[in-house]
């Protein structure tokens, strides 16, 4: 039975992407959508994943300082794995999982509140793809702002990394920066980068998904929520495992 609910829902998914990956009927339109959805996403998300980005940066030292940093090892480790680790895994990852939160239940919650008002009726019945003209600009916004948002996490986590060795004394801020320079590769970036692009997808079609499918009320605009966040996350792990064993 689960199965097969899953699977239906699984079709029913790819049905809705089809239609909302189509051509724009007008592209004049879907550019002002698509500028506005990069800002209520994206730029909205901005303090939120500097805030969180700032402390985990600055946690993440006092750990490697405190529990990884021994005599036998060079004063560097600390700062190499602070940087290893925002880089590989929390600015992409870890990141994505907390918008999906954010972003994921705004999505949900905003195409369910239109479907159960019947806005989304009124837009198919004047022949307007309406699957298209909601959700395709709330895909590329998202997909677009992302690796923004995980450039400026990983800058943010080194600043309070800084942060922590300038006001903390954990480590010196020459051992700090020594550490984030050694050994530096650049596709570690980049692969931070391609992941986020990734996930950014996941949120936000998964999102659109349980909202544009929404029977009943208010209180299954606030399920379907809620299941567009827990799903979004699930998949975003499990991808997170083949993507990384892919790309490194």
């Amino acid at each position: 039975m689960l199965l097969h609910k899953s699977l239906t829902s699984f079709g029913k998914y790819l049905i809705l992407m089809g239609r909302s990956l189509s051509r724009p009927e007008r592209m004049r339109m879907f550019m002002k959508q698509y500028i506005k959805e990069m800002s209520a996403l994206g730029v909205d998300s901005i303090g939120i994943v500097l805030l969180i980005s700032f402390f985990i940066g600055a946690v993440i030292c006092i750990q490697m300082k405190l529990n990884i940093q021994s005599p036998w090892m060079p004063r560097w480790v600390s700062g190499y794995t602070t940087r290893e680790i925002l880089l590989l895994e929390f600015s992409s990852s870890i990141m994505c999982l907390i918008l999906a939160g954010k972003v994921g239940s705004n999505i949900a919650s905003e195409i369910g509140t239109m479907r159960v008002t019947q806005q989304i009726d009124a837009l198919d019945i004047m022949g307007v793809n309406s699957a298209s003209y909601l959700i395709l600009p709330k895909i590329l916004g998202l997909i677009t702002i992302m690796p923004f948002l995980v450039i400026f996490s990983s800058a943010i986590g080194i600043i309070g990394a800084y942060a922590t060795a300038v006001i903390g004394h954990v480590l010196t801020p020459g051992d700090l920066t020594a550490g984030l320079q050694h050994n530096f590769n650049p596709w570690f970036m980049w692969m931070s980068i391609i992941k986020s692009l990734f996930f950014a997808f996941i949120i936000s079609s998964v999102s659109s998904y349980y909202g544009y499918t929404v029977e009943g009320g208010s209180v299954e605009v606030g399920k379907a929520s809620t299941n567009a966040v827990v799903t979004s996350s699930v998949l975003i792990l499990c991808s997170d495992v083949f993507l990384t064993q892919l790309l490194s």
